[in-house]
Formats: structure tokens, C-alpha cells, sequence
């Protein structure tokens, strides 16, 4: 018997991270499997750049810093006002940035924190209350950073490391009423991560790496598994890389 997935059409997803990389590349994936999308980030000319390629039946957009609440909150209003309901998360927002643990600011250090964890316990927080009638998945863009370390990220591999916690905790308490929640671990993404930050546009070291529209994929196929099955961590790595 071959192996069903589950449809995602007609599904409301919020989207965090949407104006680059892999959150952008979610919203789009989405949208190409029938879902309707919520979609957050700073830059406000880029989220409105995606609902006019996607159309705004099927899009809506929230911008904001994601390391505040009210974000969150707004995102998740914004997504049951224009569509009704909310089915699923998707917490792809983040900050990168390499270093010594001595080369970077307290400030750049406290951003970088808020960004990658607080900003998914809020994302959850405000998600979670509309979720508990018909279940629901909640997705986290982690880093496999946070599986390993590494010399020259360790702040940002203890932020990715706490994500994964966070989203194996949650996944614990959450199951009981049928939510899944999934850490998904990629390696390195060409995106505009950490550009400036230990990372320079152009570097052709970046082109045997993964694309953002892997780890989309990636989504994509966690939220249509069927219910029965859930999947709580997946580490991606490309071709190139030793895991």
C-alpha cells in the first residue's frame, strides 16, 4: 500500500521570518500546496513584495520585531481575522552571527537571543490557544549548530540548542491535545545569514550548501504527514558537508 500524505489545502499557517531565506521560501511553498499564510518580519517593503506575488487572498501580512510579543500576538490575529482559523506555526525567524565568544557585543549577543529563543517561546505562546480545537503543528527552524556546537558560533548554537529543548518540551506537554511540534536542524543554508556577521555575499563556499527551498520542502512534507506519524527532530545536511 503506498504511504498517504495528508492534504495541507485550505490549512492557515503563520509563517515568522518571511522577508528572506528560509522563511520566505515557506510562505511560497505553502501557498503552492493550497495553505493560507501569515506572514511576519521586520522589513515591511519585502513582506509587502511577497503578498503581491502570492496575492493577498492568500496571504496576509504583520510587520514587526519578532523578539516582541505583541508580534507574535499580532501575526496570530491577524491570521484567524483574514482566514478564520489557524492550523499550524512556523518559526523560521532568527539571527545569526559568527565569532569568538569574546567578538561580539553584549548588545549584538542579547539581539541575537531574543531573535532565535524568546522570540519562539512567544511565537508558541500566542499560537497554542487557537490550535487546541482541531490540533495542529507547530514547526521550529532550528540549527544543528544547536545539536554540536562549534567553534566560532557558540552563542548562536546555544540559542539554536535552546530552541530544540524548547520545541522536545513543548512537544511533551503538547501531544495530550494533539499538537506535534518539530525541530527541523539544517546545516548551512545559502541565505543572507550572517552576511557581514562572519559571512561575505558571494563566497563560493556557499554554493554546495543547501537552499532555502530544501528545508521548505522540509516543512512541507512534516505538515503533511498523517497524524498518526510525528516526526520531533530532523537534521539536514547537504552533499558537501560531514555531519
Amino acid at each position: 500500500m503506498a504511504h498517504e500524505t495528508r492534504s495541507i489545502q485550505g490549512t492557515v499557517v503563520a509563517v515568522t521570518g518571511a522577508s528572506s531565506g528560509i522563511g520566505r521560501e515557506t510562505a511560497r511553498a505553502l501557498v503552492e500546496a493550497g495553505a493560507k499564510v501569515a506572514i511576519t518580519a521586520r522589513r515591511q517593503s519585502r513582506l509587502d513584495e511577497l503578498v503581491d506575488e502570492l496575492g493577498p487572498e492568500n496571504v496576509v501580512a504583520v510587520a514587526g520585531d519578532i523578539a516582541d510579543p505583541a508580534t507574535s500576538d499580532a501575526l496570530v490575529a491577524a491570521a484567524v481575522e483574514r482566514f478564520g482559523r489557524l492550523d499550524s506555526l512556523v518559526a523560521a525567524a532568527g539571527v545569526g552571527m559568527y565569532g569568538g565568544v569574546l567578538d561580539n557585543s553584549n548588545e549584538e549577543l542579547t539581539e541575537m537571543a531574543a531573535a532565535n529563543y524568546l522570540s519562539t517561546v512567544w511565537n508558541v505562546r500566542a499560537a497554542v490557544p487557537h490550535l487546541r480545537d482541531d490540533g495542529g503543528d507547530i514547526v521550529v527552524i532550528a540549527s544543528v549548530a544547536g545539536l554540536r556546537g562549534g567553534a566560532h558560533e557558540a552563542v548562536y548554537a546555544g540559542t539554536k540548542a535552546a530552541q530544540i529543548v524548547f520545541a522536545g518540551a513543548i512537544d511533551r506537554e503538547l501531544r495530550e491535545i494533539g499538537i506535534r511540534v518539530t525541530s527541523l536542524c539544517p546545516a548551512a543554508v545559502n541565505t543572507e545569514f550572517a552576511l557581514g556577521k562572519g559571512r561575505t555575499a558571494g563566497d563560493p563556499s556557499l554554493d554546495a550548501v543547501m537552499v532555502p527551498e530544501d528545508v521548505a520542502a522540509a516543512v512541507i512534507y512534516t505538515l503533511q504527514q498523517p497524524r498518526r506519524l510525528r516526526t520531533t527532530q530532523w537534521a539536514l545536511w547537504s552533499a558537501a558537508e560531514s555531519a
